[in-house]
């Protein structure tokens, strides 16, 4: 099996427009995309190689020094698959697009550090 890095992704427009909902909205989907996360993790317990976490705030660090700076990234996690197809497919309906306000989640391999 392989390892597979799953991030996370969420347009600022779309974390906007949950900011804006109601109190009582933003609060019973939560509610519902944690338990419905729960579950998620609950029906991959095999498959996830580290749980992760969400993703704070972004600065950049770049030739002309240190800027804040908004992404896309939302959270981590890792699993082991067999192929990226299988480690992919493991986050079809998930909650962070279907429930709140991601966008989609990027599956890549961890490949092994090449020896000097």
């Amino acid at each position: 099996m392989k390892t597979y890095l799953a991030v996370f992704m969420g347009s600022p427009a779309a974390m906007d427009a949950w900011k804006a909902l109601p109190d009582a909205e933003r609060k019973r989907r939560e509610e519902s995309g944690i338990a419905a996360w729960h579950k998620w993790v609950a029906d991959h317990k095999d498959a996830i190689a580290e749980m992760g976490s969400p993703l704070g705030k972004t600065k950049r660090t770049d030739k002309n020094g240190v800027s804040d700076v908004r992404n896309e990234l939302g959270a981590w996690t890792l699993v082991k698959a067999n192929s990226q197809d299988e480690a992919a497919r493991l986050f079809l309906n998930h909650p962070h697009f279907t429930i709140f306000p991601g966008d989609r989640v990027e599956v890549m391999e961890c490949l092994p550090i090449p020896k000097m």
